[in-house]
């Protein structure tokens, strides 16, 4: 299918982005375009215009923040997987990259854009809650700073305002010797997420301090697993990883032609299961 007309606006700066979309005309934003060509493509979304903020420097790039990390949202994944500071402090967010699109997608598709386009099969979402991240969100009256944790309301649904854009994404550090991972069971066509979860995981004296396990793929947005402070005083053995497992499914399970309810129910046991012992194996 054709898209609809549109007017095309390639921004010189993030201030002007931010003006236009005060403006109140209808207007998007479009960076990788990975998200928004295909709902264009379909006519599900149909803006009068679309203004190109992926080439603006202020938006792009990975730096230190004291022992964290800031990342520009329109920073590629191709740019995540290159970094050494991400792949030294943050293994996770790298591992999850992997698993986004194709190579076509992670060289072109901006993280920022994934997590303002709130798929609820994304991997990356999933990423952000265990790591606890805080989003920096920007409109022409100012800027404010929300949790990952807050941020994700439903499917294609967060508390983005129409004329906010997410600017960056601020992660505080692990905890001292955390282990992580993530596992996911895709749909082999797209890509995405049938069940998907991430651990980040720290161990004292061989006793779990830290537990945090999020999944994706399964409910109407990506969740923290309550069921995972349990592991917290534990060694983390082979049972307390079940019993985190088995708690891990909460809610309304996604069902449709890729997984009924029921698949998609032991696949995100099986892979919270897994991620856990994958993380705990990594702690140090």
């Amino acid at each position: 299918m054709i898209p609809a007309g549109f007017e095309y606006q390639r921004a010189r700066t993030l201030r002007e982005a931010l003006n236009v979309l005060a403006s109140g005309d209808g207007s998007k934003l479009i960076a990788g375009g990975h998200s928004l060509i295909p709902l264009l493509r379909f006519r599900l979304a149909q803006p009068a215009k679309l203004v190109d903020i992926g080439h603006l420097a202020e938006l792009k790039g990975v730096a230190a923040k004291g022992r964290g990390a800031r990342i520009g949202a329109a920073t590629t994944y191709r740019d995540l997987l290159e970094s050494e500071l991400l792949r030294e402090r943050y293994p996770l967010l790298v591992e999850a990259t992997y698993s986004i699109g194709d190579l076509q997608v992670r060289n072109a598709g901006t993280i920022g854009g994934g997590l303002a386009h709130a798929d609820p099969a994304a991997d990356m979402p999933a990423v952000m809650l265990a790591l606890d991240a805080e989003f920096v969100l920007r409109g022409k009256s100012g800027k404010r700073s929300v949790p990952a944790r807050e941020f994700f309301k439903g499917p294609f649904t967060t508390v983005l305002a129409e004329s906010e854009v997410l600017t960056d994404i601020v992660l505080p550090p692990l905890p001292r010797g955390a282990g992580t991972a993530y596992v996911s069971f895709e749909q082999k066509a797209s890509g995405y997420a049938l069940a998907g979860a991430a651990a980040v995981v720290a161990r004292s004296r061989k006793t779990v301090n830290h537990a945090a396990v999020a999944v994706t793929g399964v409910g109407e947005a990506p969740y923290l697993v309550a069921a995972a402070s349990t592991l917290i005083g534990t060694r983390g053995e082979a049972e307390d990883r079940t019993a985190v497992a088995a708690g891990a499914v909460a809610g309304t399970v996604n069902s449709d032609i890729h997984a009924p309810a029921e698949y998609r129910t032991q696949l995100t046991r099986v892979a919270v299961r897994r991620a856990l012992e994958l993380a705990l194996s990594r702690a140090h």
